[in-house]
């Protein structure tokens, strides 16, 4: 009404257009010296100006997937002293939304004819250090050239992804890579436990050799249960959710790496996850070390 008002005061009027509408003309005209002045706005109201900048930064650094949630707690992350239902408000009157998962579809496809490796798991995922469990899955993303697979290798204590590769084929060969990084950046010693499903690429005699020459001990999951292998499913949902879903329909194979390069580094340094704590899996594991290092100062 404000709008209509300030459209068409200088042909009709204010008091006649006001006489048609539920709005007093004392009203527009406070609003009018409010706007003018922002000063002799109430508090909530100069408050929600500061803070609607800052929820819409907070969005969009982080891809654009957090809900009112995460948004608040990055908020308070960053020092803001605000209550979750104000940012609730505020994200409504933006316009702004988290992303919601869908369903995974099933990639897994066993071959029963290779041996196979007991699940040491038993879907228990939590552990007590980094790089005592690791998690392997792989999913697939629809591009205009074809089919790309993204494989990941998940260490299990702070959800931190430590290998991924993108391929044009969905081989032995891709999910080896994806391996191969991890166990060269992280470098893991004894005691160390890798957990797969049954997928044939998972189950390759390459696969298993690299294991057994790293010192990693495999384990497997039961087939077309998605609860054995449970963390690596979420890690390739929320990446479906997060990157796939929402930013395409994709070109090819570079646009695809180059997305998932980004969000790896984003979800690894700065995303925010509940199951350790609502702080990202880099901080997580620098916690972790930073007290193993002050309990053996003071031993």
């Amino acid at each position: 009404m404000i709008a209509f008002i300030e459209e068409h005061r200088d042909d009709i009027g204010v008091e006649p257009i006001c006489r048609h509408l539920p709005i007093a003309p004392s009203t527009f005209y406070d609003h009018m010296a409010k706007r003018a002045n922002p000063d002799l706005l109430p508090d909530r109201a100069k408050r929600d100006a500061v803070l609607r900048p800052e929820i819409e930064r907070v969005f969009d650094e982080n891809y654009k997937v957090y809900g009112v949630r995460k948004v608040w707690l990055q908020m308070r992350r960053e020092g803001f002293d605000v209550a979750r239902c104000t940012v609730a408000r505020l994200m409504k009157d933006l316009g702004l939304e988290g992303v919601i998962r869908g369903k995974k579809a099933r990639t897994t496809i066993a071959d029963k004819s290779q041996p196979c490796p007991l699940d040491k798991v038993n879907r228990q995922f939590r552990v007590p250090a980094p790089d005592m469990l690791w998690v392997s899955d792989f999913t697939y993303v629809a591009t205009w050239q074809g089919f790309v697979y993204v494989a990941f290798v998940i260490d299990a204590f702070a959800r931190r992804i430590v290998g991924w590769r993108v391929s044009r084929t969905a081989n032995a060969g891709f999910v080896l890579d994806a391996l191969e990084q991890a166990v060269h950046q992280r470098q893991p010693g004894s005691g160390l436990v890798h957990h797969s499903d049954r997928g044939s690429q998972y189950l390759s005699i390459k696969y298993t050799e690299r294991l057994a020459v790293a010192g990693i001990e495999p384990s497997v999951g039961s087939v077309g249960d998605s609860y054995d292998n449970a963390l690596a499913e979420t890690i390739n949902g929320l990446f479906k959710a997060e990157v796939i879903h929402r930013r395409g329909p994709w070109r090819g194979f570079d646009a695809v790496e180059h997305a998932t390069l980004e969000w790896v580094d984003w979800f690894n340094h700065r995303r925010l996850l509940e199951p350790i704590g609502n702080i990202p899996p880099a901080e997580a594991e620098a916690n972790y070390h930073a007290a193993l290092e002050t309990q053996t100062m003071a031993a």
